[in-house]
């Protein structure tokens, strides 16, 4: 049995390696240019080489998104591009405008996966694509289940789906709220989330939005699992590694116990707990099992509060003494979780907490700070030390 696609997002070289450690089967990255997620850091052409070189290590794939809606001026340096990174070792490309397809279709042996920018919502539409030569379709966000398993039954193509992240408020992230309030292009990489933004009403202080809440489709996995859809796919380009290696881990275990005949209700309820812990959002499942209607969306009031759960990344080890990146505020004797690329979430008492000069501290209360701590047990890199999630 083929089994689904766990893809992963990467925006830079730190979240790629995490992504393939904590469980993706592929990922997809932005490059400098032609790419949507313009704020994220992206990734230069020396990046790809490393980022391919690393994936292909672990067996894993790279797609290099080119999902810009082009105009003219935008078209003069794509096709040397294309031939570069292709030549960098990557694997497919995600691509919104449909002249793209039958040139690299024609010229290089890497697939062509069309964006879900391209909203498509019906089986003749992917047909068409079909014929063209796209090898995955990413559906429009807002397709439900039933469409889903038409289309797959209808057309024999690859269907990528989203399952967790952040949702567009207009149809498949085709909105122009940037390019009139701030000139920023929403469609060649500008995006500034104005849907976020709060607004008065009637010189009020109600703090209105558009925004909708994320997606989290853990309760409908199984299901999603029986329709064989070919990729499921992950947002957040611009969100933080443990994220990523949390959100992917969670997925990675409900995906492998349903291959492995052993995904109980137990197991899905812990997974659904873990995933609404990392959040800093509500969740909802949006389009997938009815219309989406006004319980899927923030109106006043909403609050986005920042994950302080996450307390640090071993990125060095020498013996049993690790090297730590701290992020929140943590101190000896508290109780926490490590979970690590094997999958495995490990309680531990911290003992000892030493700074970068090895002088004991007792408190970590410094974000980003460099320090050091001894683990009686072997660990690997990229491991992470979190509040405890489990009980």
């Amino acid at each position: 049995m083929k089994k689904v696609e766990l893809l992963s997002p990467a925006g830079d070289l730190e979240r790629l390696k995490i992504a393939c450690l904590y469980g993706a089967d592929a990922v997809y990255i932005g490059g400098k240019e032609y790419s949507l997620r313009a704020n994220a850091n992206n990734f230069s052409l020396e990046e790809i080489k490393e980022a391919c070189e690393f994936a292909h290590f672990y067996q894993k794939r790279v797609y290099l998104t080119l999902n810009i809606v082009f105009h003219n001026e935008d078209i003069a340096g794509v096709y040397k591009y294309i031939e570069d990174v292709v030549n960098l070792g990557i694997d497919a490309f995600i691509v919104s405008d449909l002249f793209l397809v039958s040139y690299i279709k024609k010229n290089f042996p890497v697939e062509v996966h069309v964006s879900t920018q391209d909203s498509v919502t019906n089986y003749e539409t992917v047909n068409f694509l079909k014929q063209e030569g796209v090898d995955r379709v990413v559906l429009a966000r807002e397709v439900g289940r039933l469409d889903i398993k038409e289309i797959i039954e209808k057309t024999g193509v690859d269907i990528e789906v989203f399952i967790h992240g952040a949702m567009c408020t207009f149809v498949s992230g085709r909105c122009v709220l940037s390019n009139y309030l701030t000139l920023r292009d929403s469609n060649r990489g500008g995006c500034a989330q104005i849907c976020r933004f709060g607004f008065s009403l009637n010189d009020t202080n109600d703090n209105f939005s558009m925004a909708v809440k994320d997606l989290n489709m853990s309760s409908f996995l199984k299901d999603m699992l029986d329709l064989k859809i070919a990729s499921f796919k992950i947002e957040g380009r611009m969100r933080s590694p443990y994220y990523l290696a949390v959100v992917l881990s969670s997925y990675r275990r409900i995906i492998d116990a349903y291959y492995e005949g052993n995904l109980t209700n137990d197991l899905l309820e812990k997974e659904e707990h873990i995933l609404s812990m990392v959040s800093n959002r509500e969740n909802s499942t949006h389009f997938y099992d009815k219309e989406a209607d006004m319980t899927d969306q923030y109106y006043i009031g909403r609050q986005e509060a920042s994950n302080q759960d996450y307390l640090g990344i071993i990125f060095e080890k020498e013996n049993n003494l690790y090297t730590i990146r701290q992020r929140n505020y943590f101190k000896v004797l508290d109780d926490v979780e490590i979970i690590t690329p094997n999958m495995d979430i490990i309680s531990y008492k911290i003992k000892n907490i030493y700074n970068k000069d090895m002088e004991s501290i007792q408190v970590a209360n410094q974000a980003d700070s460099i320090l050091k701590m001894e683990i009686p047990f072997d660990l690997p890199i990229f491991s992470m030390i979190r509040k405890p999630y489990l009980k």
